[in-house]
């Protein structure tokens, strides 16, 4: 498991806007994620595509870096609610976590184990 540095963007503004959480209790659950797993850095590779990703596929430009890290990862995977449950681009299907039935890529990694 990766987590492009955007997501951890992504967390704090949802813990101090929705969550309400202090910025300082949002600052202490980046670093938990920080230590917790691999970084991906937003190079400007993953920009430029991204940027390409979006204007091909109509999606947010935050959620095309978000893909587009994850691609350039390697991951097989990427859990989010936001993008369409089941697109895949450049090796990465998006997984909605709280979609039913369970996708097929969750269901193998959380239920079995992973492949």
């Amino acid at each position: 498991m990766v987590i492009p540095v955007q997501v951890l963007g992504e967390l704090f503004n949802v813990l101090t806007r929705k969550a309400g959480r202090s910025r300082a209790e949002a600052r202490d659950a980046l670093l938990s994620w920080h230590d917790s797993f691999p970084l991906v850095a937003t190079a400007p590779e993953v920009m430029l595509t991204a940027a390409d990703l979006a204007n091909d596929h109509r999606l947010g430009i935050w959620d095309a870096v978000i893909l587009s890290a994850a691609s350039r990862a390697g991951c097989r995977m990427l859990l989010s609610e936001d993008m369409q449950n089941g697109f895949t681009w450049g090796g990465v299907t998006v997984v909605d976590p709280f979609a039913s039935p369970m996708h097929e890529l969750l269901r193998i990694n959380m239920v079995e184990g992973g492949p």
